[in-house]
């Protein structure tokens, strides 16, 4: 898909960003990630602040039930993700935070 992709290929996910800079600008600054391979995609994450996404995902209007939850790194690394349709791109949000001390695999929770 990125062949031949112009700067001007981008500008859904960079007009989203622009916007988002604009309406909500004080909210914590994530990791952001345009691709040429997708896009239409804008990514932000957040690396050790679960709060930083938790504030995004409310001031998008993100329900607390569209975001799915997983581990990573054998349990080391909670995973939190949840997508939006904003300004025309498909806007991806994804926090992590390490776990300080994973459960055993196979105890009860």
């Amino acid at each position: 898909m990125s062949e031949g992709l112009t700067l001007d290929g981008l500008a859904v996910a960079l007009r989203a960003l622009r916007l988002l800079t604009v309406d909500l600008g004080h909210l914590p600054a994530p990791c952001v990630d345009v691709s040429t391979h997708f896009p239409n995609r804008l990514a932000l994450s957040f690396h050790d602040d679960l709060a930083g996404f938790e504030a995004w995902r409310e001031s998008l209007g993100i329900t607390p039930d569209a975001v799915t939850h997983g581990t990573q790194s054998a349990g080391r690394t909670r995973v939190l993700k949840a997508t939006a349709d904003f300004a025309g791109a498909a806007l991806e949000l994804t926090g992590f935070a390490e776990i300080s001390d994973p459960a055993p695999a196979g105890s009860a929770a």
